[in-house]
């Protein structure tokens, strides 16, 4: 029998995903699973997003630019502009999603074997794609005690081979819902340049800050530009996950120039979706100061309802829409597929995402869930409840 390849025996499971076919049999048993494990937004997606796809007058379908629309790029930079990131156009491949500008990334900088260094827990997908890359990922603990800060740069430094290529982070966090300040990027920025490496930012969640507080991109630090890529996506910001649109900025020109070559090997991105997504960069502030405000009234109530239940510890998340709990158990994993197979209250149950699957050391977040606070406040205080009705059931068995 052919053997699969090594990559692939390797190629971690989602820990968002993987316990689908767990919920799927619990509504066939007539259970209601209330999602808290993936970050798909029930905000609505913009009207004027929809109603260019609606209304636009295609006759042939033709593939798009490798690199995306030049109106599509060029509005991308003018929305940049707006938040103090000064780039062109030809700095900006559009991509199919910000996964591809992730994939682009790692391939355009890194070799097989070649290092990243990621403050952990990460979004879990970042594993798969250096797995795919033949990367090597070199993990960095963050922790709940400290709301999952940066940790020192020493730390980072301690941390670099010859093998190093870049520092990759989220900002704000996927899971932790933590925002860098100025002055952490400030000091990230110092280390790649004494180190000469990349600093890859995945700033899809930019507009999703709290009290006041703002987004700093690596883009706006002066003397980076050599060393900083951005990866980012409309679908969070716009509530547009379906639409597939990234994108992969660098004012490194040799940077996008080797990056265009892997854009090139997958064609183009979807052309429907870049009008979509061209018009969703229309959308007035107005939209985003009422999802900020929703996204806030929802951590809040989460937040108190969480530190109710005996034995909890939850970090607070200044930006996106993500907290990581740590529970009472010795096994997320476990409890979590419990939950779907064996509990529910009064015919409900809820679905999490178990935290281990976000760090790369084996052994770390064992007992730790992610939360997505993505849906409506009533839904959020009914799903802790039974998270917190379980943890009793789940400890007394």
């Amino acid at each position: 029998m052919p053997s699969i390849s090594n990559k692939g025996k390797k190629m971690p499971a989602s820990p968002i995903r993987k316990l689908v076919p767990y919920a799927e049999a619990a509504k066939k048993r007539g259970v209601h699973v209330i999602h808290l494990n993936i970050g798909q937004p029930d905000i609505k997606t913009p009207k004027i997003a929809l109603d260019a796809v609606r209304n636009h007058n295609i006759e042939v379908l033709e593939y798009s630019m490798t690199q995306g629309s030049e109106a599509y790029r060029r509005k991308i930079a003018e929305y940049y502009a707006k938040k103090d990131i000064i780039v062109d156009s030809e700095d900006i491949i559009v991509t199919t999603g910000g996964s591809e500008a992730l994939s682009f990334a790692m391939g355009t900088i890194m070799d097989n074997d070649d290092e990243i260094i990621i403050p952990e827990p990460f979004y879990a997908n970042y594993n798969g794609f250096a797995t795919a890359a033949g990367v090597t990922v070199k993990p960095i603990v963050s922790t709940i005690e400290n709301n999952f800060a940066l940790p020192p740069i020493s730390k980072f430094e301690e941390l670099i081979t010859p093998k190093t290529k870049a520092i990759l982070i989220c900002n704000p966090g996927n899971p932790t819902g933590y925002l860098y300040t100025e002055e952490e990027i400030k000091q990230l920025a110092e280390l790649v340049k004494k180190h000469n490496l990349f600093l890859i930012a995945d700033e899809v969640y930019r507009e999703f800050t709290y009290e006041g507080r703002k987004h700093y991109s690596i883009l706006q630090v002066e003397g980076l530009e050599e060393h900083a890529i951005i990866v980012d996506s409309v679908s969070k910001r716009y509530s547009m996950c379906g639409a597939r649109i990234g994108c992969l900025v660098s004012k490194n020109t040799e940077v996008i120039q080797t990056a265009m070559k892997f854009a090139q090997a997958r064609l183009s991105p979807p052309t429907f979706a870049q009008i979509a997504s061209e018009a969703a960069l229309e959308t007035p502030q107005e939209y985003f100061d009422d999802v900020i405000k929703e996204y806030v009234s929802r951590r809040d109530i989460l937040i108190s309802e969480l530190k109710k239940i005996e034995g909890v510890q939850v970090a607070v998340p200044q930006g996106a829409f993500y907290c990581v709990v740590a529970l009472p158990v010795d096994d997320a994993d476990h409890f979590a597929q419990w939950l779907l197979e064996s509990f529910d209250l009064e015919g409900n149950t809820v679905m999490v995402a178990p935290a281990a699957g976000f760090y790369a050391t084996p052994g770390l977040g064992k007992n730790q869930i992610r939360i997505a606070y993505v849906l409506e406040k009533e839904q959020l205080v009914k799903a802790v409840q039974i998270l917190g009705k379980a943890l009793n059931e789940y400890r007394d068995k």
